[in-house]
């Protein structure tokens, strides 16, 4: 069957690859994007789509109910794809009740809109409400620990965490209380196009072709599991047209490295790909600052439940995907020169020095 979603948060990182995931592998359903146009919003992100007759932009908070229920009344919604949140650990620590303002109000927001939505329309079996969260509300993970199962116990460390865990709650009282068909998904860290510069991965690359040192915190030995956003859209395909209602999917890229040694990485790449650096080898440039506040050591993803159940598995390596990510950063400089803006030299400064 065709469907009609509605992506909150369309236009960030994940959810825009998501989109152009979606458009690309069903050119018939209709796709409606809700985005706010935060900082780390970018209408750029959905150029390649905006034309398409099936395809609908607004802009709008997820703490607007009047323009939400708009949408899913006008658009006949029957799946939402919730990405819509603040995402990073560093800027919930300097400010956390944006965090709990979109994270926690705006889920809450979107479930009561879409409940009532569902339950007029006289509660459709196939209707679907995807929640996208993270692998950080389980905590930190020691050395020897096993990776993170759907079973582990909440524990979130840092104000992000803590209001994506709040937001899991949410949906899943939900599905137990008014059976609303929800779905939540756990993620390792995601790595790939269009992503905001303020992240690891994209502040290396741009840093290290603009000569910038490469901010590196603690001991560097933080170790996390990187998946690459395309084998997380092919994920979150299968959770909605397969996934079971009220169950919660771990999605991991079964590629944990650490912090250090992934900036090694993507130095080599960089100095293999780009004759003309201002600093040559770019491993010079790296330079350890005061480690962050809260910062968990380990995640790692057990992501059994998602190849027994849908038969997913990640296919990028993290070789591999560090090689994409570095070329798509080398060209479009066009997307992310404009992003290095006086606020983000600000938040940057507070960061890191």
């Amino acid at each position: 069957m065709s469907r009609r979603l509605l992506v909150t948060g369309g236009a960030g990182f994940i959810g825009a690859n998501f989109v152009h995931h979606w458009c690309q592998a069903y050119p018939d359903d209709r796709v409606v994007v809700l985005d706010a146009l935060t900082y780390a919003g970018n209408r750029r992100n959905l150029a390649a789509v905006e034309e398409r007759d099936n395809f609908r932009f607004v802009q709008g908070d997820i703490c607007d109910r009047s323009i939400i229920d708009q949408i899913l009344k006008t658009e006949s919604i029957d799946t939402v794809a919730h990405f819509a949140a603040e995402s990073h650990v560093d800027r919930s620590i300097l400010g956390p009740g944006a965090f709990v303002q979109t994270n926690v109000v705006g889920t809450f927001t979107l479930l009561e809109a879409f409940r009532q939505h569902w339950q007029v329309n006289s509660q459709p079996a196939d209707y679907r409400f995807l929640h996208v969260s993270t692998d950080e509300v389980y905590g930190s993970l020691g050395p020897k620990d096993p990776p993170f199962s759907e079973t582990t116990p909440y524990a979130p460390n840092s104000p992000y965490s803590a209001s994506k865990a709040g937001s899991d709650h949410l949906v899943r009282a939900y599905y137990h209380t008014y059976r609303l068909p929800t779905v939540i998904t756990n993620c390792s860290n995601n790595y790939g196009p269009y992503q905001f510069p303020e992240k690891l991965i994209p502040l290396m690359c741009i840093n290290t072709l603009i000569g910038k040192p490469l901010p590196v915190y603690g001991d560097g030995k933080n170790v996390r599991d990187w998946l690459y956003v395309g084998d997380h859209c092919r994920a979150l395909d299968r959770v909605i047209h397969f996934g079971t209602q009220g169950e919660t999917y771990n999605i991991g890229g079964n590629n944990e490295v650490e912090n250090i040694t992934l900036v090694q990485m993507l130095c080599q790449i960089i100095d293999e790909l780009v004759p003309d650096l201002p600093v040559r080898p770019a491993s010079d440039l790296i330079t350890f600052v005061k480690d962050r506040l809260g910062h968990d050591r380990r995640y790692a993803i057990n992501a059994n439940k998602m190849k027994t159940q849908l038969g997913w598995t990640s296919e990028v390596t993290i070789e591999q995907g560090l090689r994409l990510t570095v070329e798509w950063y080398l060209t479009h400089r066009d997307w992310w020169q404009p992003l290095l803006s006086e606020e983000y030299q600000t938040y940057y400064r507070q960061v890191y020095q």
